[in-house]
């Protein structure tokens, strides 16, 4: 701060003036803003109206000149000690080697990566002291402790309060690499209703994949995690036999993959027909011819930029991804004017006809929904309960006719037949239909007579077998609660009219028929059963879990259940 405001003080009343302590004049500070403040003005009236404080303020700007800031001159023994490196088996060096490995584990990042001059110097700007191990003490030593550090973390998450674990398991290999590898992820429900997930155990998987040598290394994992059997929920896979029969070998109980399962019901009923398969033929031709040419993908850049379309890329499709397929020909079918000027001035390995034309723009629309519906299963909080809901909404909004059917009425009845067909066996399954009533947004409303009144049965079964007597606190059903008013039961409202009916307006539509059949509540269903079931479900966008966290001191048996159900995934990560 300038030494002349030894002299000044800042106006209270308005910041842009000074006043003078010596004779109460208000002087500008020469600006509007702190920005072009200045106090010229200020040494300006001393001089002119003060000569003694001026001459004051003269000296002691001078030696304020001449005065530097103090710095205090290091030490010899600093000097050595800022330039000495950390010992190795120092706090410090530890720390930063900690953290070093967190950043390889968390960031996928190779052993490597340590020797990488870029790096290197970034460390030696950050740290001098610090000395760089070499990768293999990172390999060999840093990652065991980590691991060490991470399962008992674990171990300690698995012990605690958790009746019921479900798991997901796959084995894979990586693209450039022959080496197959056998995963399996663990997820469960938290005491307070979280949602908890561990990639569990992954280990190289050599020999032939056999049913007995993938349930052995499923009996393996669970010693080495030490998880009982008994707390086993459920192990989700995909539909490959030997992968079914080994957790059947291992008195387990398994569902199919959902994803996997519908990637099978489309293939079935739309991919593998044969007009579908010549488009495809044409589609991948014309996507290579791209992807392997930089002068035809230029041409095409250059004929894109005149049409004003956005400039992209064709997607590749992937033989075990439907929606990959889809991806494909939406691309393609975006660019149908680009790729019709491109034909007429440069050579393509094939092109569509008019009619192929029409096929992709109704098959894109006939395999939209299961598009939506594939990105609802990937979501990260999806469950086994969604899978009911979804498959209902799927197959009635297939059974309903629309003017874009025009062409593909056999194929959209054949698509049909084959996500009945391969999801025939969620409705005699306990592990889904259960799960489907616990989840507050969709209860018994997705499922028949029939099957309610055997999950209901079920559930009571389950609830008697943890409490016997019936004397739990379970929270009583007031006939506030039951008893649902009109203006809850609006958010069932019916799909609007004037547009194509999407899966969102099935589901609507579905609660809505629910909604006007009276539920029979008869006198040996249990209490918290009825209360729950008899209230509206919550809308879709809500989250389960967090209703059963608000939820579980009115319905405790129903909320105990929930936990267990509710944590089996519906497709394998």
């Amino acid at each position: 701060m300038s030494a002349v405001w030894t002299y000044f003080s800042i106006s209270e009343k308005d910041p842009r003036t000074a006043i003078c302590k010596t004779c109460n004049a208000e002087i500008s500070r020469g600006g509007a803003s702190a920005k072009t403040f200045s106090t010229s003005g200020l040494i300006y009236h001393l001089k002119s109206k003060h000569s003694d404080r001026y001459a004051e303020y003269e000296r002691n700007a001078a030696q304020k000149r001449k005065t530097p800031p103090s710095t205090p001159t290091p030490s010899v023994a600093d000097v050595f000690e800022k330039a000495r490196k950390f010992p190795s088996d120092g706090v410090k060096a530890k720390g930063i080697t900690q953290k070093i490995m967190e950043f390889i584990a968390l960031d996928d990042q190779p052993f490597s990566v340590v020797e990488d001059v870029g790096f290197c110097r970034l460390i030696e700007h950050i740290e001098p002291r610090y000395v760089m191990p070499s990768r293999r003490h990172f390999s060999e030593v840093c990652l065991p402790e980590l691991f060490n550090v991470v399962a008992t973390h674990v171990h300690e998450h698995i012990a605690a309060d958790i009746s019921a674990i479900s798991f997901t398991t796959d084995i894979w290999s990586s693209d450039v690499s022959i080496t197959s590898m056998l995963s399996l992820t663990a997820q469960w429900i938290d005491a307070d209703f979280q949602l908890q997930k561990i990639l569990l155990h992954s280990q190289e998987f050599r020999g032939s994949h056999t049913a007995a040598a993938i349930s052995d290394a499923f009996a393996n994992m669970f010693d080495t995690w030490h998880i009982d059997q008994s707390k086993v929920h459920v192990i989700v896979s995909d539909n490959a036999r030997n992968m079914t029969k080994a957790i059947e070998d291992s008195q387990l109980k398994g569902i199919r993959c959902m994803a996997h399962t519908l990637h099978l019901a489309v293939n079935e009923g739309v991919l593998s027909q044969r007009s579908v398969k010549d488009v495809l033929v044409i589609g991948r031709r014309i996507v290579g011819h791209f992807k392997h040419s930089q002068l035809a993908y230029s041409r095409l850049q250059s004929m894109q930029d005149q049409f004003g379309t956005p400039i992209k890329r064709f997607q590749q499709d992937v033989s075990t991804r439907w929606n990959s397929t889809f991806y494909m020909l939406q691309s393609l079918f975006a660019q149908k004017r680009v790729l019709a000027a491109y034909s007429a001035d440069h050579e393509l390995p094939a092109t569509f006809t008019s009619h192929q034309w029409v096929l992709i723009e109704n098959i894109l629309s006939l395999l939209a929904p299961f598009e939506q519906l594939t990105k609802e299963i990937s979501s990260s909080d999806a469950s086994v309960a969604d899978v009911i809901p979804l498959i209902a909404a799927l197959k009635r909004l297939l059974s309903k006719e629309v003017e874009t059917d025009h062409g593909v009425k056999t194929m959209k009845s054949t698509l049909l037949e084959s996500v009945s067909t391969r999801f025939t066996e969620i409705y005699s399954d306990p592990l889904h239909f259960i799960a489907t009533i616990l989840d507050p947004r969709y209860k018994d409303h997705y499922l028949d007579a029939e099957i309610k009144q055997r999950a209901r049965e079920m559930i009571q079964a389950a609830m008697d077998a943890e409490n016997p007597r019936g004397d739990g606190d379970g929270a009583a059903h007031s006939a506030g609660e039951g008893d649902q008013s009109a203006e809850k039961k609006t958010r069932l409202s019916a799909p609007n009219e004037g547009h194509a009916p999407s899966l969102s307006d099935m589901f609507s539509e579905i609660l809505q028929e629910s909604a006007s059949n009276n539920r029979q509540m008869t006198s040996s269903t249990a209490q918290q059963l009825d209360g729950y079931l008899s209230e509206v479900p919550i809308p879709r966008s809500d989250n389960p879990l967090a209703y059963w966290r608000n939820n579980h001191s009115r319905f405790p048996d129903l909320a105990k259940m929930a936990r267990k159900y509710l944590s089996a995934p519906m497709h394998k990560h």
